[in-house]
């Protein structure tokens, strides 16, 4: 890999490069031959050539992804031109000889990982709401949060995948830097803030109901809206401003993809998330469980509610883990970059499938809800025909100059409980025709 220059500023290294270019061959004595003056193509400065000779230099070692131990060449033609380029209608230098083959097949492995994983995941979390909004008896404060939550992570996956699809590819968007796009990456990042702060509403409720058992459900779940989706929407409003005013250089190129001075506004809802709340959701669940259930209070936790702050407690962590490795990120290069790669894009992605795991396959609820529902529909296919019929002439009892059956009906009814059983019977009488020989007229 090459040695990159971090967070300089590309455009102050290639002004400064394009100074220096001009100055050391304006001091060099042209041949006396036909040749290709001196150019600087924008990143590379090509000296004084021959016609028809070759020009070879070593890549640029300020563009990620390129290798400067490898060379990048440019033709003089004969006419003492350099190479022009028919199809983009300049000159034209080929750089593709510095791209690093082998970082560029890892980059791909890593994006299809997110790809894959955000896919993988936002099947899930559709499943998950699906479910929840089709059994209606379970809906509560503590389900629409998770609902809110399973909402955010659908949202966030969607905008990834436009994002790889879309624009992460496409370098002439990038370098175009339109409002769309940067409107694009900046949804997507408030819609992972968004991620965070309804995990931050996950801990914040199960708080609430542990240590204040009564209170009103309906305003709790309203400043539960309002910490959701309130605060990424206001860290956005701030963020924006303060980027599009103090933004210098290239903060404000390549859709705002690079790293800007005040990246801080939008890590707080993330910090508060991983550090002080996790902190105090494990300092809750470790009084919580030293207890017990058989030591609670009346109206204390119920163990749904134990079992949420469990897969909570699982969650958090692993939400964070991307941040938490951060600080010991490998900056020698592979092998032990790659890994960290790898452990990063897999943690990411499958983020929206963990969460509806834990909060919605594993919940005992849903899954008991599940169980009747399957219980119901295969003892509905079995006795959907179980209807049967049975005829009976009545004769002497009968109403004057009439013959009547009676047709008994028994069948298969739905009871109170949802189970099917044989418990009613309905009798018919049906003129069949008028009194016969040997039969009285009552």
């Amino acid at each position: 890999m090459a040695d990159h220059h971090g967070d300089q500023d590309v455009e102050a290294i290639t002004a400064q490069r394009r100074l220096d270019c001009y100055q050391n061959v304006s001091q060099a004595t042209p041949p006396s031959a036909v040749f290709c003056p001196v150019l600087f193509d924008g990143w590379s400065c090509w000296p004084v050539t021959e016609a028809g000779m070759t020009a070879n230099q070593s890549c640029p070692d300020f563009i990620p992804g390129f290798e400067r131990a490898n060379t990048v060449s440019y033709k003089c033609e004969q006419d003492g031109s350099w190479y022009f380029h028919e199809a983009y209608n300049k000159t034209w230098v080929n750089y593709t000889s510095c791209v690093n083959t082998a970082d560029l097949s890892f980059r791909t492995i890593v994006v299809s990982i997110h790809c894959f994983g955000y896919g993988v995941s936002l099947i899930a979390l559709l499943v998950s709401l699906a479910l929840l909004f089709h059994f209606k008896s379970l809906r509560c404060v503590r389900i629409l949060i998770h609902m809110n939550l399973f909402a955010s992570f659908a949202l966030n996956n969607c905008l990834w995948l436009l994002w790889y699809y879309v624009v992460f590819d496409e370098t002439a968007i990038l370098i175009s830097n339109e409002i769309w796009c940067i409107a694009l990456h900046r949804v997507l990042y408030t819609g992972l803030i968004s991620n965070y702060s309804w995990m931050l509403c996950e801990g914040l409720y199960l708080h609430t109901v542990l240590v204040w058992a009564f209170i009103q459900q309906s305003s709790l779940y309203w400043w539960m809206n309002v910490v959701g989706w309130g605060v990424p929407l206001l860290t956005t409003l701030i963020y924006v401003p303060v980027r599009a005013w103090l933004g210098e250089g290239d903060e404000l190129d390549m859709c705002w993809m690079r790293d800007f001075r005040y990246d801080f506004i939008q890590q707080i809802p993330v910090a508060a998330t991983v550090g002080l709340f996790l902190i105090n959701i494990v300092r809750v669940v470790v009084l919580k469980l030293r207890r017990g259930p058989a030591n609670e209070p009346s109206g204390g936790a119920s163990r749904s509610t134990l079992q949420a702050l469990r897969a909570t407690l699982l969650l958090v962590p692993l939400l964070g883990l991307n941040f938490l490795l951060t600080p010991f990120r490998p900056q020698g290069g592979p092998p032990w970059e790659y890994v960290y790669e790898i452990v990063s894009a897999i943690t990411m992605s499958f983020q929206g499938l963990c969460v509806a795991v834990l909060f919605c396959f594993c919940n005992g609820e849903v899954q008991a809800q599940i169980k009747r529902k399957w219980r119901a529909a295969r003892f509905r296919s079995k006795r959907a025909n179980s209807c049967t019929m049975t005829t009976v002439s009545v004769r002497k009892v009968v109403p004057p100059a009439y013959l009547f059956t009676v047709r008994a009906y028994r069948c298969a009814v739905k009871l109170m409980d949802g189970v099917f059983g044989e418990r009613a019977f309905r009798f018919q009488f049906v003129r069949t025709s008028g009194p016969q020989n040997g039969e009285d007229k009552v």
